[in-house]
């Protein structure tokens, strides 16, 4: 995520002649489908051609995928990607500090500090001249769903009982087989997939439609745990088991589910008639 450039400095930043618009490239997928399709250059991070624009914000895309903030990436694609007006409208201070406070435990779970490009001291205060964050209603007027959190790597598990997978059922209230696969991207990093839907094993208080995201978004944050989990490009079918614990998700075991693991499956079969101590 190491971010190189600078932000033009003020708040009333003309565009002029110097400028124009162009099309949102492709590969600026963050910047897709956010209710514009064409952006200025030079942009507010100084970037002066498509070249330079796509190699620095392909960085934070990474981060924009974690969804870690509502507005991260209306955040992040007003500084790469700002819309053709006739002149640069800015992100509010306040929905800097919001982005920051929800993503940077994120960066610093990839051994990064919220970078000093991003002071939240450089963009203007006034709401009316800006892009403003969340308003209360929105708040109050969408669910809160769980959310992962950068964390300790789980442990997983390649020899077990079905007895021993049991009592871990008991001990979390999620319990969920996802299959994922890894690639490698254009620009030499990876990328993880969700290969097919999620399926329960055990509920708790998930839904089917929320959690697949969700787990993506493990994933993503907790990207150091997920290299450990698929050491090669070979797709792979795991059993994530974990908690939620007041709004946050917590996976505490990873099981290696492998064709050959009778036990897995056994304690699959038996979970609908068991009962915890």
């Amino acid at each position: 995520f190491a971010l190189i450039g600078f932000l033009r400095e003020a708040t009333g930043f003309d565009i002029g002649l110097s400028t124009k618009c162009v099309v949102i490239p492709k590969e600026m997928n963050m910047c897709h489908k956010i209710g514009y399709s064409e952006m200025r250059l030079p942009n507010l991070m100084g970037h002066t051609n498509m070249a330079e624009v796509i190699l620095k914000s392909i960085t934070w895309q990474h981060l924009a995928h974690t969804d870690c903030h509502p507005h991260v990436r209306t955040f992040l694609c007003s500084l790469f990607a700002p819309i053709c007006l006739d002149t640069f409208i800015h992100p509010c201070r306040s929905m800097c500090v919001a982005v920051r406070d929800s993503c940077a435990p994120v960066l610093a779970c990839h051994g990064h500090p919220w970078p000093d490009s991003l002071d939240c001291d450089r963009f203007p205060a006034d709401e009316d001249m800006c892009l403003a964050s969340l308003t209360k209603e929105y708040k109050y007027s969408h669910k809160v769903l769980p959310k992962p959190v950068c964390q300790t790597c789980p442990a997983v598990e390649e020899f077990f009982t079905h007895k021993r997978v049991l009592e871990v059922f008991c001990d979390n209230n999620f319990a969920v087989k996802v299959k994922l696969s890894k690639k490698r991207t254009e620009f030499g990093g990876q990328e993880y997939n969700i290969e097919c839907q999620v399926e329960f094993i055990t509920q708790g208080s998930l839904l089917p439609y929320e959690t697949q995201s969700m787990i993506q978004q493990w994933l993503l944050i907790n990207e150091n745990c997920t290299q450990r989990m698929t050491p090669t490009h070979r797709s792979m079918v795991y059993l994530l088991v974990g908690n939620i614990e007041g709004g946050i998700i917590v996976v505490n075991q990873v099981y290696r589910w492998q064709r050959r693991d009778s036990q897995l499956t056994l304690a699959t079969q038996k979970w609908r008639y068991h009962k915890c101590l």
